[in-house]
């Protein structure tokens, strides 16, 4: 019998959730998803010093301090994502900078400018998703972005608002969270236990697929924020599922029977008359206590290790020990 990870990848793409070279070659995902967190917890980890060199001395030139560190970090995740695209034969996410999350034109102009550089160094849109906080102003940027031919992973999905925002916007992949939307639940109300086919975040999961599919949006869906084996197994047959490297090796290590829990059912209807509009998509995020404070907090947590990334950054440069 094969192990639960060779049989869920019979029912999900698998993605590695890591920056983690060797954890990315072990398990052989068909993606990998990388975000500020994993990429300073990459860099932390010195396997990438020579790599962190070489950008270092691409970034040259007159300009201030602040505008050489904001070069050096769009090169370095763009080198990060050419060694991981090595490495798998599908697409790397890379994140434009959370602190743009509500700055449309921004978000643009950031994303156009790490699409430069992957194509500088030879590598095609196809192969990579940039990734943008779902926020209004996120989601409005991928619009434009998609239209441009430059995929887009919203990610920080809690409400089933963003999700509806996304798919109308035509956006290629959404990432609704899991683990962390069992995190404020339990916070909550931590004498309630749950099942993990019943958790509140995979049945929002649940919720996204099959609106998606009812209503024949080809907006991919990759369940993400994994806490346990439990909560990916419940949600095998989703388009996608990103997974850390940890929740990766018990998988492999663990026998079973594994069934999808979701599926196509092939019924169809029509769309909604109207799409969701600025005001209602803010009222019913308003009214999602979770989903507006997970959102908040997500961001802010990706833009505190940016802080982190751009200080090592910035001491590397000025020749000081990081």
């Amino acid at each position: 019998m094969s192990n639960l990870l060779e049989q869920l990848r019979q029912h999900s793409i698998v993605v590695a959730d890591t920056g983690d070279l060797e954890a990315i070659r072990r398990f052989a995902p068909e993606d990998a998803t990388t975000n500020p967190s994993l990429i300073l917890k990459a860099v932390q980890s010195g396997q990438y010093d020579g790599l962190v060199a070489r950008v270092l001395g691409e970034v040259g030139g007159a300009r201030s301090p602040e505008a050489a560190v904001d070069d050096a970090c769009d090169r370095l995740v763009v080198a990060l994502g050419e060694r991981i695209l090595a490495s798998v034969p599908g697409r790397v996410s890379t994140e434009v900078n959370a602190r743009l999350s509500f700055d449309r034109e921004a978000s643009i102009a950031k994303a156009r400018r790490l699409v430069g550089l992957y194509e500088a160094a030879g590598i095609g849109r196809e192969r990579i998703l940039i990734k943008l906080a779902a926020t209004w102003e996120g989601i409005r940027a991928a619009e434009v972005l998609e239209k441009e031919g430059i995929p887009c992973n919203l990610t920080l999905i809690f409400g089933f608002a963003q999700a509806r925002a996304c798919a109308e916007a035509g956006v290629h992949l959404i990432s609704p969270f899991v683990g962390r939307i069992l995190d404020w639940y339990r916070r909550a109300d931590p004498a309630t236990a749950y099942a993990p086919a019943e958790e509140p975040g995979v049945r929002s999961v649940r919720r996204i697929f099959d609106y998606f599919r009812r209503h024949a949006y080809p907006t991919v869906v990759m369940g993400a924020s994994f806490r346990n084996v439990g909560e990916i197994l419940a949600l095998a047959g989703c388009d996608r599922l990103t997974i850390s490297p940890a929740l990766l090796e018990e998988l492999a290590a663990s026998e079973g029977v594994l069934a999808p829990a979701l599926a196509d059912t092939g019924e169809r209807e029509a769309r909604p008359a109207q799409r969701l509009g600025e005001a209602e998509f803010r009222w019913q995020m308003n009214e999602d206590a979770m989903a507006t404070e997970k959102l908040a907090e997500g961001i802010r947590g990706f833009e505190a290790d940016q802080l982190k990334l751009e200080a090592l950054l910035r001491a590397r440069l000025a020749g000081g020990v990081a």
